[in-house]
Protein backbone atom coordinates (compact mmCIF):
# COMPACT_ATOMS: atom_id res chain seq x y z
CA UNK A 1 0.00 0.00 0.00
CA UNK A 2 1.46 3.36 -1.02
CA UNK A 3 1.87 6.22 1.44
CA UNK A 4 -0.78 8.78 0.53
CA UNK A 5 1.10 11.78 1.91
CA UNK A 6 4.40 11.01 0.17
CA UNK A 7 2.63 10.14 -3.07
CA UNK A 8 0.75 13.44 -2.99
CA UNK A 9 3.96 15.33 -2.22
CA UNK A 10 5.74 13.84 -5.24
CA UNK A 11 2.80 14.57 -7.52
CA UNK A 12 2.84 18.18 -6.30
CA UNK A 13 6.64 18.45 -6.69
CA UNK A 14 6.39 17.08 -10.24
CA UNK A 15 3.70 19.63 -11.06
CA UNK A 16 5.82 22.45 -9.63
CA UNK A 17 8.83 21.49 -11.75
CA UNK A 18 6.60 21.31 -14.82
CA UNK A 19 5.42 24.86 -14.06
CA UNK A 20 9.02 26.04 -14.27
CA UNK A 21 9.11 25.51 -18.04
CA UNK A 22 6.27 27.98 -18.78
CA UNK A 23 7.89 30.19 -16.14
CA UNK A 24 11.14 30.08 -18.08
CA UNK A 25 9.26 30.93 -21.28
CA UNK A 26 7.76 34.03 -19.63
CA UNK A 27 11.14 34.97 -18.13
CA UNK A 28 12.94 34.70 -21.47
CA UNK A 29 9.99 36.10 -23.41
CA UNK A 30 10.00 39.25 -21.30
CA UNK A 31 13.74 39.71 -21.70
CA UNK A 32 13.71 39.19 -25.48
CA UNK A 33 13.17 41.97 -28.00
CA UNK A 34 9.60 42.67 -29.10
CA UNK A 35 10.14 40.97 -32.47
CA UNK A 36 11.35 37.71 -30.92
CA UNK A 37 9.05 37.00 -27.98
CA UNK A 38 7.24 34.08 -29.58
CA UNK A 39 10.43 32.73 -31.13
CA UNK A 40 12.04 32.19 -27.75
CA UNK A 41 8.84 31.03 -26.07
CA UNK A 42 8.03 28.36 -28.65
CA UNK A 43 11.50 26.88 -28.22
CA UNK A 44 10.83 26.47 -24.51
CA UNK A 45 7.32 25.08 -24.91
CA UNK A 46 8.44 22.72 -27.70
CA UNK A 47 10.59 20.93 -25.16
CA UNK A 48 7.47 20.01 -23.19
CA UNK A 49 6.22 17.86 -26.06
CA UNK A 50 9.39 16.60 -27.72
CA UNK A 51 11.22 15.75 -24.51
CA UNK A 52 8.22 13.78 -23.24
CA UNK A 53 8.28 11.69 -26.42
CA UNK A 54 12.01 11.04 -26.04
CA UNK A 55 11.80 10.34 -22.30
CA UNK A 56 9.00 7.80 -22.52
CA UNK A 57 10.47 6.19 -25.65
CA UNK A 58 13.98 5.55 -24.36
CA UNK A 59 15.28 8.45 -22.27
CA UNK A 60 14.16 7.12 -18.90
CA UNK A 61 15.65 3.74 -19.71
CA UNK A 62 19.01 5.19 -20.74
CA UNK A 63 19.14 7.19 -17.52
CA UNK A 64 17.77 4.82 -14.90
CA UNK A 65 17.87 1.25 -16.21
CA UNK A 66 21.05 -0.74 -15.54
CA UNK A 67 24.53 0.53 -16.41
CA UNK A 68 25.90 0.60 -12.87
CA UNK A 69 29.20 2.49 -12.83
CA UNK A 70 28.90 3.33 -16.53
CA UNK A 71 28.10 6.36 -18.69
CA UNK A 72 24.72 5.19 -20.02
CA UNK A 73 22.03 2.86 -18.82
CA UNK A 74 20.41 0.34 -21.18
CA UNK A 75 17.30 -0.05 -23.32
CA UNK A 76 15.56 -2.63 -21.13
CA UNK A 77 12.79 -0.21 -20.12
CA UNK A 78 12.02 1.53 -23.41
CA UNK A 79 8.42 2.76 -23.47
CA UNK A 80 8.49 1.83 -19.76
CA UNK A 81 8.58 -1.84 -20.67
CA UNK A 82 8.55 -3.91 -17.50
CA UNK A 83 7.42 -0.97 -15.35
CA UNK A 84 3.75 -1.58 -14.49
CA UNK A 85 1.80 1.45 -13.34
CA UNK A 86 1.40 -0.18 -9.93
CA UNK A 87 5.13 -0.82 -9.43
CA UNK A 88 6.61 0.78 -6.31
CA UNK A 89 9.62 3.08 -6.54
CA UNK A 90 12.22 1.29 -4.44
CA UNK A 91 14.43 4.37 -4.17
CA UNK A 92 11.92 5.83 -1.71
CA UNK A 93 11.21 2.65 0.17
CA UNK A 94 8.27 1.77 -2.07
CA UNK A 95 6.11 4.62 -0.74
CA UNK A 96 4.81 5.71 -4.14
CA UNK A 97 4.55 4.37 -7.71
CA UNK A 98 7.59 4.39 -10.01
CA UNK A 99 5.49 6.27 -12.57
CA UNK A 100 5.69 9.38 -10.38
CA UNK A 101 9.50 9.16 -10.32
CA UNK A 102 9.46 8.76 -14.11
CA UNK A 103 7.34 11.90 -14.46
CA UNK A 104 9.36 13.87 -11.92
CA UNK A 105 12.65 13.21 -13.68
CA UNK A 106 11.02 13.92 -17.03
CA UNK A 107 10.29 17.48 -15.91
CA UNK A 108 14.00 18.01 -15.28
CA UNK A 109 14.77 16.69 -18.76
CA UNK A 110 12.24 19.13 -20.23
CA UNK A 111 13.62 22.32 -18.69
CA UNK A 112 17.37 21.65 -18.97
CA UNK A 113 17.83 22.12 -22.74
CA UNK A 114 15.27 24.93 -22.67
CA UNK A 115 17.64 26.89 -20.42
CA UNK A 116 20.14 27.08 -23.27
CA UNK A 117 17.80 28.90 -25.63
CA UNK A 118 18.20 32.26 -23.90
CA UNK A 119 21.79 32.48 -25.08
CA UNK A 120 21.09 32.41 -28.84
CA UNK A 121 17.77 34.25 -28.90
CA UNK A 122 16.76 35.48 -32.42
CA UNK A 123 19.71 33.82 -34.17
CA UNK A 124 18.89 30.10 -34.60
CA UNK A 125 16.45 28.50 -37.04
CA UNK A 126 13.65 26.43 -35.56
CA UNK A 127 14.65 23.34 -37.58
CA UNK A 128 18.18 23.50 -36.21
CA UNK A 129 16.86 24.00 -32.69
CA UNK A 130 14.67 20.90 -32.89
CA UNK A 131 17.65 18.80 -33.97
CA UNK A 132 19.71 20.39 -31.22
CA UNK A 133 17.01 19.63 -28.64
CA UNK A 134 17.00 15.93 -29.50
CA UNK A 135 20.70 15.24 -29.86
CA UNK A 136 21.81 17.40 -26.95
CA UNK A 137 19.52 15.56 -24.58
CA UNK A 138 20.59 12.12 -25.76
CA UNK A 139 24.32 12.77 -25.85
CA UNK A 140 24.82 15.36 -23.09
CA UNK A 141 21.92 15.38 -20.64
CA UNK A 142 21.15 11.66 -20.48
CA UNK A 143 24.70 10.50 -19.74
CA UNK A 144 25.09 13.00 -16.89
CA UNK A 145 21.75 12.02 -15.39
CA UNK A 146 22.81 8.40 -15.46
CA UNK A 147 26.33 9.04 -14.20
CA UNK A 148 25.16 11.11 -11.22
CA UNK A 149 21.60 10.03 -10.38
CA UNK A 150 21.30 6.65 -12.11
CA UNK A 151 24.11 4.84 -10.30
CA UNK A 152 26.61 5.50 -13.07
CA UNK A 153 30.26 6.46 -13.21
CA UNK A 154 30.25 9.67 -11.16
CA UNK A 155 27.91 8.25 -8.52
CA UNK A 156 30.26 5.31 -8.04
CA UNK A 157 33.14 7.76 -7.71
CA UNK A 158 31.32 9.57 -4.90
CA UNK A 159 30.05 12.73 -6.63
CA UNK A 160 26.91 14.28 -5.11
CA UNK A 161 24.48 16.67 -6.78
CA UNK A 162 21.25 17.11 -4.87
CA UNK A 163 19.04 18.62 -7.57
CA UNK A 164 21.14 19.50 -10.61
CA UNK A 165 24.07 21.88 -10.18
CA UNK A 166 26.12 19.76 -12.58
CA UNK A 167 23.39 17.70 -14.22
CA UNK A 168 21.24 20.74 -15.09
CA UNK A 169 22.82 24.16 -14.70
CA UNK A 170 26.54 23.71 -15.36
CA UNK A 171 26.17 21.65 -18.53
CA UNK A 172 23.32 23.83 -19.84
CA UNK A 173 25.20 27.05 -19.10
CA UNK A 174 28.41 26.00 -20.79
CA UNK A 175 26.50 24.54 -23.72
CA UNK A 176 24.92 27.98 -24.01
CA UNK A 177 28.34 29.60 -24.13
CA UNK A 178 29.45 27.22 -26.89
CA UNK A 179 26.33 28.06 -28.89
CA UNK A 180 27.09 31.77 -28.52
CA UNK A 181 30.57 31.26 -29.93
CA UNK A 182 29.26 29.16 -32.80
CA UNK A 183 26.32 31.28 -33.99
CA UNK A 184 28.06 34.62 -33.46
CA UNK A 185 26.73 38.00 -32.42
CA UNK A 186 23.34 39.56 -33.09
CA UNK A 187 23.14 42.34 -35.65
CA UNK A 188 21.34 44.54 -33.14
CA UNK A 189 22.47 44.01 -29.57
CA UNK A 190 20.67 47.12 -28.29
CA UNK A 191 17.46 45.32 -27.46
CA UNK A 192 16.13 46.08 -23.97
CA UNK A 193 13.56 43.76 -22.36
CA UNK A 194 10.17 44.15 -24.03
CA UNK A 195 8.23 43.49 -20.80
CA UNK A 196 9.80 43.61 -17.36
CA UNK A 197 6.46 42.64 -15.74
CA UNK A 198 6.57 39.46 -17.86
CA UNK A 199 10.09 38.82 -16.56
CA UNK A 200 8.75 39.24 -13.02
CA UNK A 201 5.93 36.75 -13.65
CA UNK A 202 8.43 34.27 -15.05
CA UNK A 203 10.73 34.73 -12.08
CA UNK A 204 7.86 34.18 -9.67
CA UNK A 205 6.88 30.96 -11.41
CA UNK A 206 10.49 29.76 -11.45
CA UNK A 207 10.99 30.57 -7.77
CA UNK A 208 7.71 28.86 -6.86
CA UNK A 209 8.50 25.81 -8.98
CA UNK A 210 12.01 25.59 -7.56
CA UNK A 211 10.58 24.38 -4.25
CA UNK A 212 9.51 21.24 -6.08
CA UNK A 213 12.81 21.18 -7.95
CA UNK A 214 14.93 21.15 -4.79
CA UNK A 215 12.75 19.89 -1.93
CA UNK A 216 11.27 17.22 -4.18
CA UNK A 217 14.75 15.92 -4.99
CA UNK A 218 14.90 14.29 -1.57
CA UNK A 219 12.32 11.94 -3.20
CA UNK A 220 10.52 11.52 0.10
CA UNK A 221 9.23 13.63 2.98
CA UNK A 222 11.56 14.03 5.95
CA UNK A 223 13.69 16.63 7.71
CA UNK A 224 16.02 16.96 4.68
CA UNK A 225 13.01 17.85 2.55
CA UNK A 226 12.17 20.80 4.76
CA UNK A 227 15.81 21.87 4.99
CA UNK A 228 16.13 21.86 1.20
CA UNK A 229 12.92 23.88 0.93
CA UNK A 230 14.11 26.58 3.33
CA UNK A 231 17.68 26.61 1.96
CA UNK A 232 16.22 27.26 -1.47
CA UNK A 233 14.26 30.31 -0.40
CA UNK A 234 17.03 31.71 1.81
CA UNK A 235 19.71 31.43 -0.89
CA UNK A 236 17.45 33.02 -3.50
CA UNK A 237 16.54 35.89 -1.19
CA UNK A 238 20.08 36.68 -0.11
CA UNK A 239 21.23 36.44 -3.72
CA UNK A 240 18.49 38.82 -4.91
CA UNK A 241 19.44 41.43 -2.31
CA UNK A 242 23.16 40.98 -3.03
CA UNK A 243 22.72 41.53 -6.78
CA UNK A 244 20.51 44.55 -6.12
CA UNK A 245 23.17 46.14 -3.90
CA UNK A 246 26.12 45.36 -6.19
CA UNK A 247 24.37 46.77 -9.26
CA UNK A 248 23.10 49.77 -7.31
CA UNK A 249 26.65 50.60 -6.31
CA UNK A 250 27.99 50.08 -9.83
CA UNK A 251 25.33 51.88 -11.89
CA UNK A 252 23.82 54.18 -9.31
CA UNK A 253 20.25 52.90 -9.55
CA UNK A 254 18.41 49.91 -8.03
CA UNK A 255 17.38 47.73 -10.98
CA UNK A 256 14.32 45.46 -10.89
CA UNK A 257 15.71 43.14 -13.56
CA UNK A 258 18.88 42.87 -11.49
CA UNK A 259 16.92 41.86 -8.40
CA UNK A 260 15.08 39.21 -10.43
CA UNK A 261 18.27 37.95 -12.05
CA UNK A 262 19.98 37.70 -8.68
CA UNK A 263 17.20 35.53 -7.30
CA UNK A 264 17.53 33.11 -10.21
CA UNK A 265 21.30 33.01 -9.70
CA UNK A 266 20.76 32.11 -6.05
CA UNK A 267 18.27 29.40 -6.97
CA UNK A 268 20.64 27.85 -9.50
CA UNK A 269 23.60 27.96 -7.13
CA UNK A 270 21.89 26.39 -4.11
CA UNK A 271 20.43 23.60 -6.24
CA UNK A 272 23.25 21.04 -5.87
CA UNK A 273 23.73 21.76 -2.17
CA UNK A 274 20.16 22.28 -0.91
CA UNK A 275 19.93 18.96 0.92
CA UNK A 276 23.52 18.76 2.14
CA UNK A 277 24.34 22.07 3.82
CA UNK A 278 23.11 23.86 6.97
CA UNK A 279 21.00 27.01 6.77
CA UNK A 280 23.91 29.34 7.53
CA UNK A 281 25.78 27.92 4.54
CA UNK A 282 22.77 28.64 2.30
CA UNK A 283 23.14 32.32 3.27
CA UNK A 284 26.79 32.31 2.24
CA UNK A 285 25.98 30.44 -0.96
CA UNK A 286 23.29 32.99 -1.83
CA UNK A 287 25.68 35.91 -1.34
CA UNK A 288 28.44 34.12 -3.27
CA UNK A 289 25.98 33.25 -6.04
CA UNK A 290 25.21 36.83 -7.00
CA UNK A 291 28.75 38.06 -6.38
CA UNK A 292 30.27 35.47 -8.74
CA UNK A 293 27.56 35.46 -11.39
CA UNK A 294 27.50 39.28 -11.48
CA UNK A 295 31.24 39.22 -12.14
CA UNK A 296 30.73 36.56 -14.81
CA UNK A 297 28.10 38.66 -16.59
CA UNK A 298 30.37 41.72 -16.35
CA UNK A 299 33.25 39.69 -17.83
CA UNK A 300 31.00 38.50 -20.65
CA UNK A 301 30.04 42.09 -21.46
CA UNK A 302 33.67 43.21 -21.35
CA UNK A 303 34.77 40.42 -23.71
CA UNK A 304 31.84 41.01 -26.06
CA UNK A 305 30.31 37.54 -25.83
CA UNK A 306 26.71 37.80 -27.05
CA UNK A 307 25.02 35.57 -24.50
CA UNK A 308 21.78 37.48 -24.90
CA UNK A 309 20.04 36.48 -21.66
CA UNK A 310 23.12 35.59 -19.57
CA UNK A 311 22.58 31.85 -19.48
CA UNK A 312 26.28 31.13 -19.03
CA UNK A 313 26.83 33.79 -16.41
CA UNK A 314 23.78 32.92 -14.28
CA UNK A 315 23.14 29.22 -14.81
CA UNK A 316 26.55 27.99 -15.95
CA UNK A 317 28.63 29.79 -13.35
CA UNK A 318 25.88 29.34 -10.77
CA UNK A 319 25.96 25.58 -11.24
CA UNK A 320 29.76 25.45 -11.07
CA UNK A 321 29.83 27.65 -7.97
CA UNK A 322 27.14 25.57 -6.27
CA UNK A 323 28.93 22.28 -6.87
CA UNK A 324 32.23 23.66 -5.55
CA UNK A 325 30.57 25.19 -2.47
CA UNK A 326 28.76 21.91 -1.84
CA UNK A 327 32.25 20.40 -1.63
CA UNK A 328 33.11 23.06 0.95
CA UNK A 329 30.01 23.21 3.16
CA UNK A 330 28.55 19.67 3.09
CA UNK A 331 27.85 18.53 6.65
CA UNK A 332 27.88 14.89 7.72
CA UNK A 333 25.23 15.66 10.35
CA UNK A 334 22.70 16.55 7.63
CA UNK A 335 22.88 13.95 4.88
CA UNK A 336 25.91 11.89 5.81
CA UNK A 337 28.34 13.73 3.54
CA UNK A 338 31.20 15.85 4.90
CA UNK A 339 32.91 18.64 2.97
CA UNK A 340 36.13 20.59 3.04
CA UNK A 341 35.28 22.42 6.26
CA UNK A 342 35.05 19.05 7.99
CA UNK A 343 38.36 17.93 6.56
CA UNK A 344 37.10 15.98 3.55
CA UNK A 345 39.47 17.23 0.87
CA UNK A 346 38.71 14.26 -1.37
CA UNK A 347 35.01 15.11 -1.64
CA UNK A 348 35.79 18.75 -2.41
CA UNK A 349 38.17 17.64 -5.16
CA UNK A 350 35.62 15.25 -6.66
CA UNK A 351 32.92 17.92 -6.76
CA UNK A 352 35.26 20.45 -8.33
CA UNK A 353 36.77 18.08 -10.89
CA UNK A 354 33.42 16.61 -11.92
CA UNK A 355 31.74 19.97 -12.54
CA UNK A 356 34.72 21.41 -14.42
CA UNK A 357 35.02 18.28 -16.57
CA UNK A 358 31.26 18.19 -17.15
CA UNK A 359 31.15 21.84 -18.18
CA UNK A 360 34.09 21.32 -20.54
CA UNK A 361 32.45 18.29 -22.15
CA UNK A 362 29.15 20.14 -22.61
CA UNK A 363 30.97 23.09 -24.18
CA UNK A 364 33.05 21.05 -26.64
CA UNK A 365 30.30 18.62 -27.61
CA UNK A 366 27.73 21.39 -28.12
CA UNK A 367 30.05 23.30 -30.43
CA UNK A 368 30.79 20.18 -32.49
CA UNK A 369 27.12 19.22 -32.58
CA UNK A 370 26.09 22.63 -33.93
CA UNK A 371 28.82 22.32 -36.56
CA UNK A 372 27.36 18.98 -37.68
CA UNK A 373 23.75 20.22 -37.57
CA UNK A 374 24.80 23.07 -39.86
CA UNK A 375 25.76 20.45 -42.45
CA UNK A 376 22.15 19.26 -42.48
CA UNK A 377 20.27 22.55 -42.09
CA UNK A 378 21.35 26.13 -41.52
CA UNK A 379 21.82 26.87 -37.82
CA UNK A 380 21.87 30.65 -38.08
CA UNK A 381 18.89 32.46 -39.51
CA UNK A 382 19.18 34.62 -42.61
CA UNK A 383 20.17 38.22 -42.03
CA UNK A 384 16.84 39.52 -43.29
CA UNK A 385 14.95 37.18 -40.96
CA UNK A 386 16.99 38.30 -38.00
CA UNK A 387 16.35 41.93 -38.83
CA UNK A 388 12.61 41.34 -39.27
CA UNK A 389 12.38 39.28 -36.10
CA UNK A 390 11.81 35.52 -35.87
CA UNK A 391 8.21 35.82 -34.72
CA UNK A 392 7.04 36.87 -38.18
CA UNK A 393 9.90 35.57 -40.31
CA UNK A 394 9.81 31.96 -39.07
CA UNK A 395 6.55 31.51 -37.18
CA UNK A 396 4.24 33.96 -38.96
CA UNK A 397 2.86 35.28 -35.70
CA UNK A 398 3.15 38.36 -33.52
CA UNK A 399 3.08 38.49 -29.73
CA UNK A 400 0.99 41.66 -29.68
CA UNK A 401 -1.64 42.94 -32.10
CA UNK A 402 -0.51 46.54 -32.11
CA UNK A 403 -3.58 47.60 -34.10
CA UNK A 404 -6.05 46.36 -31.49
CA UNK A 405 -7.57 48.77 -29.00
Amino acid sequence: MFDTGTTTFMILSTSLVMLMTPGLAFFYGGLASKRNILGIMIQTFASLGITTVLWISFGYSLCFSGGQGEIFGNFHQVFLNGVPFSAAFEGAGGKYPTFIFVAYQMMFAIITPALITGAFVNRVTFKAYLLFLVFWQVLVYYPFVHMVWGGGLLAQWGVEDFAGGLVVHAIAGFAALASVFYVGKRHDRQSPPNSIPLVAIGTGLLWFGWYGFNAGSELKVDDITTLAFLNTDVAASFAAVTWLIIEWVHVGKPKFVGLLTGSVAGLATITPAAGYVPLWAAIIIGIAASSITYMAVSLKNKLGWDDALDVWGVHGMGGVTGMILLGVFASSSINGQSGLLQGNVAFFAKESISVIAGAAYAFVFTYLMLFLINKVTHVRVRSEDEDAGLDLAIHGEKAYDEGAL
